[in-house]
């Protein structure tokens, strides 16, 4: 007999790591089984928190959403092959593509426990019911959302799984689509306006997912007439509710992680748990996005002021976004490294690594101590290093001890700067680009930039605009996915995916992982994958 102890197990990192009190709080239950366990409403709770706890180990999967994309890409030489983010011979049971397929499911796989065992469970108040159900029903819909993107077709599963089952069929697109769409209608509706425990969901962290999913699905062949009217409307109601940051430094400043502007975070606690082994581990590990390997420069070595990348680097086309006083610039990117120890002529705090915006001549370089990197030596070995870049500072966690992934800062998931870049893509999918302009010139005014006029509208324009304010924070790949701009800016701008030139269309879907299919009966693999 399946316990309940089994669906608790898995609770106890997210309590942990939340900080948050009482919804949060855990008991041992060990004791708990399907006999006594349903006599309790707090297991409801729990049973509720497992869906958070699920979502936040899909969701801190970085590699699916940002490798092979126009702005991220592998830190290597342009040499070689890779299979995600060059697109060459992606296997059917790629480890990393599997694990996206299997966390997501496991978060399917909680919710759904919810929905079939809450009315089994004595003493759940109406209230309690009410919002327990929106929440997993907003998470299975995150779920899907994502599944149906990388993968198309997949299984639609909207009841607990109790036993062994093997004949599974993947449900047409559309029909997910539909599913979504009731799920995350649920959640608004029964989702309350404010919360008092911090990280939990609101009206608004649904009206954000929505107008996501039917931005969506605005461009597909089974699109709703009013999904980009209703997109644009959903993100007006968010804007409305959660004011921008005065300056996008005071929005990425650690100090100042819960303003405002967000909408949804996913949070983590300083226990030691949070801050993992450095593979796999339980905190957010945003810190390490964007990052070479620094540390055998003249003065500098491993620390925690400026962290360990995790191999996933920026393609040279994203600095090339900056116009001149764009603020967003000096505070996502670190263009001045400064030394940690004396080495030579250069001694702690003075420059040890400078990335200029403007190229040096190479006597201008001969002339000072420390290294000078132009922007046409990004991917070129200096001596040092193969890859060297102005890295992501606007996840930096200086406490975290080097090399650790398990960060304690706060993972923003969704906040208003993207519903203003959602508000404007959908007025230009519905044909008014003027107001489209209106929502971007919100965000460039932030940066201070100038306004751009309705006639400089475009897609591609706001996918520049997108990155400039929210890389690292939301799907790269989905975007581009979305827009119909995976291929062409891909091959544009990630200089190894260019190399190899293997990127078409059958890699707008990733193949279905062949365990899965093996294990199953009914399950088939996507065109183009063997």
């Amino acid at each position: 007999m399946k316990t309940i102890h089994q669906y608790l197990l898995i609770i106890v990192g997210f309590i942990v790591l939340s900080g948050c009190e009482d919804f949060l709080e855990e008991e041992n239950r060990q004791s708990l089984t399907d006999a006594n366990a349903f006599e309790n409403p707090e297991v409801f709770d729990q049973l509720v928190v497992n869906v958070y706890s699920q979502y936040r180990e899909a969701f801190m999967d970085f590699q699916m959403e940002f490798m092979g994309t126009d702005m991220a890409t592998r830190e290597a030489l342009v040499a070689g092959v890779s299979e995600l983010n060059d697109y060459v011979n992606i296997a059917t049971d790629n480890g990393t593509i599997r694990d996206y397929w299997t966390r997501y499911y496991k978060v399917i796989d909680a919710a759904n426990t919810v929905v079939s065992r809450v009315d089994q469970i004595a003493g759940v108040t109406e209230s309690q019911r009410e919002v327990g159900l929106a929440e997993a029903k907003f998470f299975r819909a995150f779920a899907y959302f994502h599944l149906v993107e990388h993968f198309s077709d997949v299984p639609l599963i909207v009841e607990e799984v109790t036993s062994a089952e093997f004949s599974y069929t993947r449900t047409p697109e559309a029909d997910v689509y539909n599913q979504v769409v009731m799920d995350i209608d649920e959640a608004i509706a029964n989702l309350p306006n404010e919360v008092d425990v911090y990280g939990r969901l609101t009206k608004d962290a649904a009206r954000h997912l929505k107008s996501k999913i039917l931005l969506t699905r605005g461009y597909k062949s089974y699109r709703e007439e009013t999904d980009f009217s209703e997109a644009a409307a959903l993100a007006e109601t968010v804007i409305a509710n959660r004011p921008l940051v005065d300056s996008f430094e005071l929005l990425t400043a650690i100090g100042n992680q819960r303003n405002s502007e967000v909408i949804l975070s996913m949070l983590f606690g300083t226990e030691a748990i949070a801050q993992g082994d450095g593979v796999g581990a339980d905190g957010n590990a945003r810190h390490q996005l964007f990052k070479f390997t620094y540390d055998i420069y003249p003065g500098l070595n491993r620390s925690s002021i400026y962290g360990r990348g995790s191999g996933i680097s920026l393609t040279p086309q994203y600095f090339d976004l900056f116009e001149a006083g764009d603020e967003r610039e000096s505070a996502t990117l670190r263009r001045v490294i400064y030394a940690l120890e004396d080495d030579g002529e250069i001694m702690v705090g003075d420059t040890a690594v400078f990335f200029p915006r403007e190229p040096w001549s190479e006597a201008e370089k001969a002339a000072v101590p420390y290294t000078v990197i132009n922007e046409d030596e990004y991917y070129i070995p200096n001596g040092f290093t193969p890859v060297h870049y102005p890295m992501f500072q606007k996840f930096d966690d200086p406490t975290v001890p080097y090399g650790d992934a398990g960060g304690f800062r706060d993972a923003v998931i969704f906040r208003s700067g993207e519903a203003y870049l959602i508000a404007a893509e959908a007025y230009l999918g519905a044909g008014d680009a003027s107001q489209a302009a209106e929502y971007i010139n919100t965000l460039r005014n932030r940066a201070g930039l100038g306004n751009i006029t309705a006639n400089d509208v475009t897609v591609d324009l706001i996918l520049n605009e997108s990155a400039k304010e929210l890389l690292g924070e939301v799907s790269r790949w989905m975007d581009l996915k979305r827009t119909g701009r995976l291929i062409d800016r891909v091959l544009a701008f990630n200089p190894h995916a260019a190399l190899n030139n293997t990127l078409e269309a059958k890699h707008l879907v990733r193949p279905i992982p062949q365990s899965e299919i093996d294990l199953t009966d009914g399950l088939t693999q996507n065109e183009g994958y063997q």
